[in-house]
């Protein structure tokens, strides 16, 4: 990314307004992160670690932190090292944030973990660690976050959840938790409404991250073949879709779900 973030031509929808992105220093986070803050929010970066993360495939070059682009691009974010996994260390990250910028307006439930294997080879430890992270994770933070985002007048809560929720194909744990995403996010959202918060959820298909190093050229290039549009998808095709959930625009938008995949769960 060049340029301030006033170059970009991008609208100043988020102006002012403060937002957390779980899993943003890579990927589609990162992505998420430098829209949101492109859009005019103050953005609080959690992740396990401040680095991005370098794939074999995808973000081969990525090395400066998520933080550091959006200041050098005239923004304002604030990295908070955090494991979704930990009650508590959500419990700070939100708190924190809350107490550094006076509110909370945005949560971008984003960070998660994909573990190969079968029914047979997947471990019981794997299958809840991928289900504490990619579902629980989401559950508890918007339970801490929600009384924050009610007296903001705008709350937002996106989840970031997988094509895999509406099919398997990704192990017995990821497909699950990503399809309990969608339900999670249509309970919530009912649950917040006359408090004016909405919850949507946006399904990814395949997005050039580091994430994608445990798969084959070979299986790359059958997503690719597959897909109708003639590219694989991109961290800022997610943040756009994010930019716009969190922003007025989207203001009588809850409980739904949106597929960007380039129209790869298309065929029947």
């Amino acid at each position: 990314m060049s340029g301030s973030f006033g170059e970009n031509g991008h609208s100043r929808r988020l102006e002012g307004r403060v937002a957390i992105v779980t899993g943003g220093s890579s990927g589609i986070g990162r992505g998420v992160v430098l829209r949101l803050a492109e859009e005019g929010a103050r953005v609080v970066v959690s992740d396990l670690r401040e680095e991005p993360r370098r794939g074999k495939y995808h973000e081969v070059d990525t090395v400066i932190p998520t933080a550091e682009v959006v200041w050098q691009g005239g923004g304002e974010a604030t990295f908070v090292r955090a494991d979704v996994a930990s009650d508590d260390e959500l419990e700070q990250l939100i708190s924190g944030t809350v107490e550094r910028y006076g509110g909370l307006d945005i949560l971008v439930n984003n960070a998660g973990i994909h573990i190969p294997g079968t029914s047979e080879s997947l471990s019981i430890e794997d299958w809840d660690r991928v289900m504490r992270v990619n579902l629980r994770a989401l559950f508890v933070a918007t339970k801490i976050a929600l009384p924050h985002l009610r007296r903001s007048g705008r709350g937002r809560i996106i989840h970031i959840a997988s094509v895999h929720a509406y099919g398997g194909g990704a192990g017995p744990a990821y497909a699950p938790a990503k399809a309990a995403v969608v339900n999670l996010a249509r309970d919530t959202a009912i649950e917040a409404g006359r408090d004016r918060v909405t919850v949507n959820v946006i399904c990814p298909g395949y997005i050039e991250t580091a994430i994608q190093d445990y798969l084959t050229q070979e299986q790359i290039d059958g997503v690719s073949a597959r897909t109708p549009l003639p590219r694989l998808g991109l961290p800022s095709d997610i943040a756009a879709a994010c930019a716009f959930f969190a922003s007025d625009d989207a203001e009588w938008i809850t409980g739904a779900s949106l597929v960007i995949d380039g129209g790869f769960i298309a065929p029947v």
